[in-house]
């Protein structure tokens, strides 16, 4: 069995760069702060918060700029695309059938991964997050125990902007939002933040998960927050078919 670390197909790197050309066309991407030299082959874990249907385009264009290509954790409609989906295969990155006794075993093909040396970018909010404020939702344990599996660090990533780009119900009202983004080229911002500390927690101990869960929502919040210093509380931009969920709201769960 081969045991060296996984490497990025050609394919995937491919369509990193794509990814960027496309973000260049339709807006001003902005990325700051940076994943540790260390790691940036692996082992890794990215978390990022999930706004937009163009959010996994505006993220394989900034984890480009940084050098980095990691696996996807993906739902599996996308894997079930006929085109698509074998794109996703080859290029490497993890179906997850959210809903279904199958998304314990993409949690075992991540931790694999990500032991395997890989780096793994995952939403731990686990959907396009409804919160009124487009802040991050009360996360799923999902990324928190892959980090416990594994062992890896947990490096939070927010982004902003991405949601005045594709509309949620895309794609449904996608070449308007194009054509909108195309004449008005919006910034879009994305921040690598700091490692989330997790060392203190034991994975087996109740609740543990939880509160590993909980910091990484607050650290993606923090990540987030100055990229949007003049939308504290509503996000400029409102989509008018996007729902709102206020029983998943993050409160904090630290101070400081």
């Amino acid at each position: 069995m081969d045991t060296s670390p996984w490497r990025a197909p050609l394919l995937w790197r491919g369509a990193q760069m794509l990814a960027h050309a496309v973000v260049a066309l339709i807006g001003r991407l902005e990325v700051t702060g940076d994943v540790p030299a260390d790691l940036r082959r692996g082992p890794l874990i990215l978390a990022a918060n999930h706004i937009s249907p163009f959010d996994p385009v505006v993220l394989a264009a900034a984890c480009r700029a940084r050098r980095v290509a990691p696996r996807i954790m993906a739902t599996g409609g996308l894997f079930r695309a006929p085109v698509l989906g074998a794109l996703m295969r080859r290029a490497g990155h993890i179906r997850v059938d959210r809903g279904t006794t199958a998304v314990h075993r993409s949690l075992e093909i991540a931790a694999e991964a990500v032991a395997g040396g890989s780096v793994v970018l995952v939403y731990p909010e686990g959907r396009i997050g409804l919160d009124p404020g487009m802040w991050p939702e009360r996360g799923k344990t999902g990324a928190a125990r892959l980090a416990f599996a594994s062992g890896a660090a947990v490096v939070p990533v927010a982004q902003w902007g991405s949601h005045e780009v594709l509309p949620y119900r895309a794609p449904k009202g996608m070449l308007r939002g194009l054509a909108r983004a195309l004449r008005r080229r919006p910034v879009i911002r994305v921040h690598f933040g700091a490692p989330v500390a997790l060392r203190d927690l034991r994975p087996g101990v109740p609740g543990a998960a939880r509160h590993a869960t909980d910091r990484i929502i607050d650290a993606i919040t923090d990540t987030l927050a100055p990229l949007r210093p003049h939308e504290p509380d509503r996000p400029r931009h409102v989509d008018p078919g996007r729902p709102v969920d206020p029983s998943r709201a993050h409160r904090r769960h630290r101070t400081g």
